[in-house]
């Protein structure tokens, strides 16, 4: 008899832009500690995607932010080493607020979406299909 695994968990990560450069994160704890990443983070009981992410984006780099559009929806069962975790991607708008690094963030980053360097899970994909036209 096959073992029973735990369902998909669900994330969210944003996608902020800041003088046309995205909003990115230094990884403060495993897996991929140090590596860069879009802010982002699991989905509370009871929270909207959309809160989740604008909450996220808040807590990981002190930007207010609202959601401008929905970017996409990732779900690879390898994207993240800790399980089979789902991510709803959003491109977001700053309202207010400048960048400094909170809670699981070690440090906030700009990134060239020109130069995207390697980054933890999939975001170096996930920012390929933002920049699609």
């Amino acid at each position: 008899m096959r073992s029973q695994t735990a369902p998909p968990r669900v994330t969210v990560d944003g996608i902020v832009l800041v003088d046309g450069k995205v909003v990115g994160i230094r990884r403060r704890n495993e897996p991929f500690r140090g590596f860069p990443a879009l802010p982002g983070g699991f989905v509370e009981l009871g929270e909207t995607t959309q809160a989740a992410v604008v909450r996220e984006v808040e807590e990981e780099t002190r930007l207010v932010t609202r959601v401008v559009r929905l970017v996409g929806v990732f779900s690879d069962p390898a994207r993240d080493p800790r399980g089979h975790v789902i991510s709803i991607v959003y491109e977001l708008a700053r309202v207010s607020g400048s960048t400094s690094a909170g809670s699981d963030a070690a440090d906030v980053l700009l990134i060239d979406p020109r130069a995207v360097p390697r980054m933890a899970f999939d975001h170096e994909a996930i920012l390929a299909v933002w920049a699609r036209p």
